[in-house]
């Protein structure tokens, strides 16, 4: 088998079809079709099964794309070479975040290649954590940064570079409740409350200090995976968000108990026993910046 091959084989698994993939390889279909058989008989086994025009991935081709992925992975790194991205480098990498991370990193990510690498390609991708991990292990991502408290553990997962940003409920200038010197639970009942979906941590915590009303399932009665959308439904009504409190540093800070004050922790998240994206280095820099200030405490 080829490294060619292989690479054939992963499009025309992501393309689903040998027409499309033959068009994204510039090839023609015959030519895929040759190749592909030509690794079928290599490897063994099927890597597809034919359905009339539609093709579908063998639980052997399911279980070798991974793998594929990896070598083409590894041989990508291998022809990169070693030493830290220069402003020339060429090369693409492909990050992952969820919600908070997405809104906090976003930005100082793609700012600081735009600086820095100006000819470096960088797909950031945004979804929940669970969607994540299984795009990270699929090898459609090369790295992912999330909060670890919804990251089950896993040992095929590398877990480094965890950071804190403090949680707080937050609303927009002028908010009724503002007026309070101290806002209590009961206070925030009486407003819709706003949030991302709660860690189990999290929950436990709020039970704790205030009882069965204030699990999530009860307490949340807006909620969105994604914290910008939350973020402006908090400056254009009197719904009341929990939030890390940087990712909303034009909202203002309410006065509630240290129960809602508990720290989101990011880390950043790789294949463990893989070899190190050279990108890796930027992603830290990055979020020591970025959590290194006063908002982010």
């Amino acid at each position: 088998m080829t490294l060619v091959q292989l690479r054939q084989f992963v499009v025309l698994a992501r393309a689903g079809s040998f027409l499309r993939a033959a068009q994204q390889l510039h090839i023609t279909q015959p030519a895929l079709s040759r190749s592909i058989k030509a690794l079928e008989d290599d490897l063994g086994s099927l890597l597809f099964d034919r359905v009339g025009r539609r093709i579908e991935l063998t639980p052997f081709g399911r279980s070798t794309l991974q793998r594929a992925q990896s070598l083409l992975d590894d041989a990508a790194q291998l022809r990169a070479g070693g030493g830290e991205l220069g402003e020339d480098e060429q090369g693409s990498v492909r990050i992952g975040l969820s919600s908070g991370p997405g809104r906090l990193l976003g930005v100082p990510i793609l700012r600081h290649v735009a600086h820095h690498l100006p000819r470096f390609r960088v797909a950031l991708a945004r979804g929940h954590t669970d969607t994540l991990v299984s795009l990270l292990r699929e090898g459609a991502l090369d790295a992912i940064i999330v909060d670890i408290r919804y990251l089950k553990p896993a040992s095929d997962l590398h877990v480094e570079q965890q950071v804190q940003s403090k949680g707080a409920v937050l609303c927009r200038a002028g908010h009724p409740l503002l007026k309070k010197r101290r806002v209590t639970f009961n206070d925030l009942l009486g407003y819709p409350v706003a949030s991302t979906p709660l860690s189990d941590e999290l929950a436990r915590i709020l039970v704790e200090y205030y009882g069965e009303r204030a699990h999530p399932d009860t307490l949340v009665r807006l909620e969105s995976d994604e914290i910008s959308t939350l973020v402006e439904l908090a400056e254009t009504t009197d719904a009341v968000l929990l939030a890390v409190r940087a990712a909303a540093p034009q909202l203002r800070e309410l006065p509630v108990d240290a129960a809602f004050h508990t720290f989101a922790r990011y880390g950043l998240v790789t294949l463990a026993r893989r070899s190190e994206d050279r990108f890796l280095p930027v992603l830290r820099t990055v979020m020591t910046q970025v959590f290194a200030e006063p908002s982010s405490a």
